[in-house]
């Protein structure tokens, strides 16, 4: 920065834009909570169907967000204009005093163009006279002084100029449309994050130079800007996307093996580079689509590392997703890279698949950990897992979804696939504890529905369950029991099996049987079991507290309502209490012990569902809002909640079963007791809850024959749909 264009420089322009953008923020603040308040708060509230309840609510979704993006970016602007011209103004006061101090001392501070200027002492009479003879010296010294000081001035006010220059330009550049949700409080932040990226761009650069601790270092700045819209750009487009495979490949090659405190060193920095480069995939600036174009094109490249004496290295496809087990990539992104990488494994076959990747990569270990990398369909599994959107769309077809099924036979990638299919149909990202679950839409009810007819499938589709897959599927059922119930109790249900499902009645009909094999194979697996058992639990209890806590919900006497949410209950948990007693399914159930540690684990799992609203249950406003999951309020999933402890705290079962809730499949008449018992319990809470008036004795009764009647029904169930021993 030219001297003169700091002493004298006028920041009144700069300050008016200050202004200009503070006004812009406040402005759009209001316009953000009017979208929030009243777009979105009537949208949520809307029952649509049809195309209004994709496209119309999508669109309104997307466009709240942008008036909450555009707000974002506005208070960035502004602290970041802000927060420059006060640097800059008091560079100059700064600079206005040393010039000051220079001609008190009789010297002279002139801009001499092009950035530099001259420092020059002023002769005095009086130092021809000085007895030491060394006044040149001295004053050639606060000639010096002065220069340094107001070069320092100088560099640090450039430095200001030219880093929030850069900063604003990124912060721009970060959307191609719209806005980004970048947030910073003054340039100074955003300027470290950048500088931060940088330096660790020059180490990934020389991968060979790097020691432990120097990943640490490396791993401790990227844990702190691991979620930083401008650090994750200016690193993966610094690195480039070649640079960024090549550093991957090059760490595992040089720390294969590694154990104790190395290998958590590298299971960290796997994490963070992939969280690192998920943030960056979204992205939308010239540098990063042309980052993702390149990135695109290495998947089939050969990659090995510099001294690595084996000249068959890993695929980019492997070295790519062994960097997706963690973080949640764009959507549009990841659709690009899954639907080449889908072809790819298409083309070897359902049964070849391990062998196109495996056969000839023996000695690749590409993941710190578990797994070794190999498949890359485990690490793009994981990467959907995260985005649910992407999800849903890996899996539309049903020729996706058949081929990546019928290969779990044949590979070890069927838990990563459960995990995708999960995130896929019910809209909640995999280990998301916190987001809301929306309405199930049409599309991903027709995935879970293509789910139930391939693993009911008579030809072999209950292997599956045994592929990894048991516990994903049995979270599936849980989060589609308002659905399931539907079917199960036939048409016009609605009123009773409350749900805001944009195909409440898909399973009906002919798509009954599918529904009961499906409860009847994933029986089989412990989790799966579990998941099943939670999912009724937590669904009866929900539609208890709705109903009983408002009778307007259904327009009959309330023990109607009562007596067919304990006939469903019956219907379910008969179905897999026959399932498990069934010697075909009993045979593939380890132990009763192994359903006991699978519900015990599914616990907390299970409490969060009770908080996300996995079954997108309809529930009075008073009680929480239109969908349980929205903002959930204080009375909402009591009961529900309830009935998870006492699934949770074998000490409460005992009044049904000495032994402890399912702990055997032996006695059935045990095991549909302790479902009438959580049954009655449930009904007993909301009951108190609501203060309803209803005898409990006769409650009792009712939901007790409701339970046993369909128990009974849920034989006839199974033995219509298949054949039993």
């Amino acid at each position: 920065m030219d001297l003169d264009a700091l002493r004298f420089g006028n920041f009144s322009k700069l300050g008016e834009a200050v202004t200009d953008w503070e006004q812009m923020t406040k402005n759009l603040a209001t316009l953000k909570e009017d979208a929030e308040r009243n777009l979105k708060g009537k949208a949520d509230k809307a029952n649509w169907s049809g195309v209004n309840a994709t496209v119309t609510r999508e669109f309104v979704d997307r466009t709240v967000a942008e008036f909450a993006d555009a707000h974002t970016q506005a208070d960035s602007v502004t602290k970041i204009l802000s927060d420059t011209r006060g640097e800059l103004v008091g560079y100059r006061a700064q600079l206005n005093d040393a010039i000051k101090r220079a001609n008190d001392e009789h010297m002279t501070v002139v801009d001499t163009g092009d950035g530099t200027f001259a420092v020059t002492g002023n002769t005095r009479p009086d130092w021809a006279s000085d007895p030491s003879g060394n006044t040149g010296a001295t004053d050639q010294k606060k000639v010096e002084a002065f220069r340094d000081e107001i070069k320092g001035i100088l560099t640090r006010a450039t430095q200001s100029d030219n880093s929030a220059a850069k900063v604003l330009t990124l912060l721009v550049d970060q959307a191609e449309y719209g806005f980004t949700d970048a947030s910073y409080a003054n340039r100074d932040e955003a300027a470290k994050a950048v500088a931060a990226a940088e330096k660790l761009t020059r180490m990934a650069g020389k991968p060979d130079d790097m020691s432990l601790d120097d990943i640490a270092t490396f791993n401790r700045m990227m844990e702190r800007y691991r979620d930083d819209p401008l650090f994750t750009e200016r690193f993966a487009t610094g690195l480039g996307a070649k640079g960024a495979l090549q550093f991957w490949t090059e760490m595992t090659h040089a720390h294969a093996g590694a154990r104790g405190s190395e290998l958590e060193t590298m299971k960290d920095l796997q994490s963070n580079l992939s969280l690192t480069l998920a943030t960056a995939s979204f992205s939308d600036s010239d540098a990063m689509r042309g980052w993702k174009k390149d990135l695109l094109a290495e998947t089939t490249t050969n990659f090995r590392a510099a001294n690595s004496p084996n000249p068959v290295g890993a695929l980019g496809y492997q070295v790519i997703s062994s960097l997706m087990h963690d973080g949640q990539y764009d959507t549009e992104f990841l659709d690009d890279y899954r639907k080449n990488l889908f072809k790819a494994d298409k083309g070897a076959g359902d049964s070849n698949t391990d062998s196109r990747w495996v056969k000839g990569y023996d000695a690749l270990d590409l993941v710190f950990g578990d797994g070794n990398g190999r498949d890359p369909l485990e690490g793009l599994f994981d990467g959907l897992s995260h985005n649910p959107e992407a999800a849903e769309h890996a899996f539309e077809s049903r020729s996706n979804l058949d081929h990546m099924l019928a290969t779990t036979r044949y590979t070890h990638r069927g838990e990563s696939l459960g995990r995708a299919l999960e995130s896929a149909v019910t809209g909640v990202a995999n280990g998301d504890t916190a987001s809301s679950a929306l309405p199930h839409s049409a599309a991903q009810v027709k995935i879970m529905a293509n789910v139930m007819s391939a693993v009911a499938d008579p030809d072999g589709g209950a292997d599956l369950v045994a592929k990894g897959l048991g516990e994903s599927l049995g979270d599936m059922a849980a989060a589609y029991m308002p659905e399931i119930s539907q079917a199960l109790a036939g048409p016009d249900s609605k009123a009773v099996f409350l749900t805001h499902s944009e195909a409440p009645d898909a399973f009906q009909g002919k798509g009954l049987p599918d529904v009961v094999r499906f409860l009847s194979a994933t029986s089989a697996d412990p989790s799966g079991r579990a998941g099943i058992v939670y999912g009724e639990s937590i669904y009866t209890g929900s539609l208890l507290e709705s109903h009983l806590s408002d009778p307007s919900l259904f327009h009959g006497p309330r023990e109607q309502v009562l007596a067919d949410i304990g006939r469903n209950a019956g219907i379910i948990e008969g179905i897999v209490g026959h399932s498990v007693a069934d010697g075909a399914v009993q045979v593939a159930v380890s132990g009763e012990s192994d359903y006991n540690n699978a519900l015990k684990e599914k616990g907390d799992a299970a409490k969060t569902w009770v908080n996300i609203a996995f079954t997108g249950l309809k529930l009075p406003e008073h009680l929480g809002g239109e969908v349980m999951g929205s903002v959930v309020g204080g009375a909402a999933g009591v009961v529900a909640g309830g009935a998870v402890d006492r699934l949770l705290e074998d000490q409460k079962m005992h009044g049904a079963k000495d032994e402890g809730f399912y702990s055997s499949a032996k006695d059935l008449y045990s095991v549909r007791d302790s479902v009438n018992q959580q049954t009655q319990w449930s009904t007993d809470d909301a009951l108190a809850r609501h203060h309803a008036n209803l005898p409990k004795d006769g409650t009792d009764d009712l939901v007790r024959n409701a339970v046993n009647a369909g128990w009974d029904a849920s034989s006839e169930y199974l033995s219509n749909t298949k054949e039993r021993p």
